[in-house]
């Protein structure tokens, strides 16, 4: 057996890796140079800084693993990996409490002016008055997103006697509770926290979250610190507030663009900055080696891996009647994530056909992964489905049926939050994932991509004209269009797609009509 490291890896790793198979290091292989030799190697070990293309994967012929030492796995195409039979694997405990440490110890340098002081005492200058701090305890802290590094703040918080809340629409009640942990609005943290933190992955959903809008939620003396991804906060809008007096400080690990050494923020006094170090520990570095060499060895000896990040093989005689329907359920969960208000605390997941003959692990992996696809840098599968559900205190329930009324096989999922359950149901026609049900409205909604316009209004004349004006005035064209009712002049669903999205100020106009009681915008 051969491995190969092209990225930097603790020596702990190392050791490990070659105990078992031959191992050889070669950093700062270019895209070309890896591809002509990767055919030789059995794995691959990379961190963040080699690029795993397609071209690479296909000249493996040889590969059966791909580690990547640390938890994203963006520079790997894992499409391409998946259907090779190749596992990829990545260590995403191991830097969990050096990225939580590393938060406390910014919120503290923003309390105490720690870096500015240091600067100004070495540069000969002994200025008591200017750098007087604040206490953290009695303090309000506003996490956003309560994953695993989020928890670990949280701890750590209530132990210097801080008052938490959090805004994480994906855990339930009871396991922030169990915290200490108040969950609110983001609004309300935004308008109530002292100091703020950001903990979630950065998605299309959470780029720019924090902006121009949210900085004039916030109180003047707040103190905001990112050690999450760079991209979450917009770096202009969170510089101006600074420079404005809006925001009183800022602590920021983590860049839009990397290596950051021209970032606008670097220009203010009032934010420290650190070089993207939330995982710089000496623990952390050798946990992610040892924790990634074991699994590429579990892999190169048939075992399962702990953090497998891809679909593990489904077997060749159902992976095409399957795969359909594993788009269909991630395609549903994606649509509820989006839907659903309040605080999430259980799914309940129905399989009714052919399907529910056949294991369904895979469904509802997909389920839950569409549903937490926004929310968490992990990759949900077959393997870990059920610890990330249990580690967000939500309840998974499946149901099985082999009849189904309406059509051949359908996948249902009712979500069950603190403002009530919303229901989806997919299924494959004509070989294309449908939607054909939301809530009580049986409907067929084609997932092509781009933007929805998901409304509930009274049946009555006009409705649907006074809808497309505003949209009209907007110059958003309407492309295809669902309706679909319980009586005539009764409650009634309409689905628009939209080439562009509806702004929030046009949405609340379509909510100024009359009889027109919901709107939101939903992107599949």
């Amino acid at each position: 057996m051969k491995i190969l490291i092209t990225d930097p890896l603790a020596e702990e790793g190392i050791n490990i890796l070659r105990a078992y198979a031959d191992v050889d290091i070669r950093l700062g292989l270019k895209p070309k140079e890896l591809q002509s030799v990767i055919g030789d190697y059995e794995a691959l070990v990379v961190r963040s800084e080699t690029s795993v293309t397609a071209e690479v994967i296909e000249a493996g012929k040889r590969l059966q693993a791909i580690g990547r030492a640390g938890v994203g796995v963006d520079n790997i195409d894992l499409d391409v990996a998946t259907s090779r039979g190749i596992v990829v694997v990545n260590a995403p405990e191991s830097n969990i409490l050096s990225a939580a440490e590393h938060t406390i110890a910014l919120m503290l340098a923003l309390a105490r002016n720690i870096p500015q002081a240091h600067t100004h005492l070495k540069s000969g200058k002994w200025e008591r008055k200017r750098f007087i701090g604040i206490e953290v305890r009695n303090k309000k802290l506003g996490i956003i997103g309560l994953g695993r590094v989020g928890s670990e703040v949280a701890r750590r918080a209530k132990g210097m006697e801080m008052h938490l809340t959090a805004y994480d629409p994906m855990v339930s009640m009871d396991y922030a509770s169990n915290l200490g942990v108040e969950l609110v609005s983001l609004e309300r943290l935004l308008e109530e926290s002292d100091f703020i933190t950001l903990h979630i992955p950065l998605t299309e959903a959470t780029r720019g979250l924090i902006g121009a809008r949210e900085l004039m939620l916030v109180k003047p003396a707040v103190r905001i610190i990112n050690t999450a991804r760079g991209g979450i906060i917009d770096e202009e809008a969170l510089m101006a507030a600074i420079e404005e007096g809006r925001v009183a400080g800022a602590a920021i690990d983590v860049f839009t663009h990397e290596p950051a050494t021209q970032s606008i923020l670097l220009k203010s006094d009032k934010i420290i900055v650190t070089p993207h170090l939330g995982a710089s520990t000496i623990e952390a570095q050798s946990g992610v080696a040892v924790d990634i060499a074991e699994q590429v060895i579990d892999i190169l000896q048939g075992k399962p891996a702990k953090y497998a990040v891809n679909m593990p093989l489904i077997s060749a005689d159902i992976l095409p009647f399957l795969t359909p329907f594993m788009l269909t359920a991630s395609l549903v969960g994606r649509l509820l994530a989006q839907l659903a208000e309040g605080q999430l605390s259980a799914i309940i997941i129905k399989y009714e056909g052919e399907i529910a003959d056949h294991g369904t692990d895979a469904l509802k992996a997909a389920v839950i992964g569409g549903f937490l696809e926004s929310t968490t840098d992990e990759r949900v599968n077959l393997v870990n489905a059920n610890v990330i559900a249990r580690r967000r205190g939500l309840k998974v329930i499946e149901q099985r049926s082999t009849a189904c009324e309406n059509y051949g096989n359908l996948i249902t999922a009712e979500i069950t939050t603190s403002r009530g359950t919303v229901t989806a149901s997919g299924t494959i026609l004509r070989g294309e994932p449908h939607i054909v049900r939301v809530n009580e409205y049986w409907i067929d909604i084609v997932s092509t991509g781009g933007y929805w316009l998901f409304a509930h209004h009274l049946d009555r004349p006009g409705m649907i004209g006074a809808v497309g004006m505003i949209t009209g005035e907007a110059d958003i064209n309407i492309s295809s269009m669902y309706v679909a009712r319980q009586k005539p002049r009764g409650r009634a669903f309409m689905v628009l797609a939209l080439d562009e999205p509806v702004s929030e100020e046009q949405r609340q106009r379509l909510l100024a009509i009359p009889d027109l009681y919901s709107a939101k915008v939903v992107k599949l």
